[in-house]
């Protein structure tokens, strides 16, 4: 297994501890006055997302993960499971809720989005920042109230509910923000 000293951490750099991937999301060179120098860091975990503070003695090795993101499509869903293909070998893979998590509500069909594996195993997906979805159900709009800057529920063909302005009508496609879950703009 790879591993790095502490001289050549950076934002960003992906490490393993106790054998969960974490992320580098900040990190600090100290050098007290008294005793060794050492390296302060916040680590975000791959997997489920927690942020932990650790702390690491100066020319400490540390393991690099075994991660790999391979990029997909999504399918379909059964029965708690979400079904991706493969884009370059065309084999499928049926990967649970848990590792989906919030991301269900923008999986629209066909989408090709990247799936990260660690030592083989799923882990997560990341999204395209914009993803375009039907319009399934809405209330009809109010002639004449469009000046007020209104808005009304819709819900997306994945089940996901947005504000909407009024004139958004059943089986129009809305651009999503994935990042937050707002509504952008009507796709023509």
């Amino acid at each position: 297994m790879a591993t790095i000293s502490t001289n050549g951490f950076r934002n960003g750099l992906k490490i393993e501890l106790n054998g969960e991937p974490f992320l580098m999301v900040e990190f600090q060179h100290v050098k007290p006055g008294k005793g060794g120098a050492f390296v302060r860091t916040k680590l975000k975990s791959l997997k489920t997302g927690l942020v932990l503070e650790r702390t690491f003695r100066s020319g400490e090795k540390i393991d690099l993960p075994d991660l790999e993101e391979k990029e997909m499509q999504y399918l379909y869903k059964d029965a708690g499971l979400y079904y991706f293909m493969d884009t370059t070998t065309f084999e499928q893979l049926a990967i649970g809720e848990e590792v989906i998590g919030g991301n269900k509500n923008f999986l629209g069909e066909n989408l090709t989005i990247s799936v990260l594996f660690h030592n083989g195993h799923p882990i997560g997906i990341n999204l395209p920042i914009f993803v375009n979805l039907k319009v399934k159900e809405s209330e009809p709009g109010i002639k004449g109230d469009t000046a007020s800057g209104a808005t009304k529920l819709a819900k997306l063909e994945t089940g996901y509910t947005v504000q909407v302005p009024l004139f958004i009508v059943v089986s129009d496609v809305l651009k999503i923000d994935t990042r937050n879950g707002g509504y952008i703009e009507r796709v023509k």
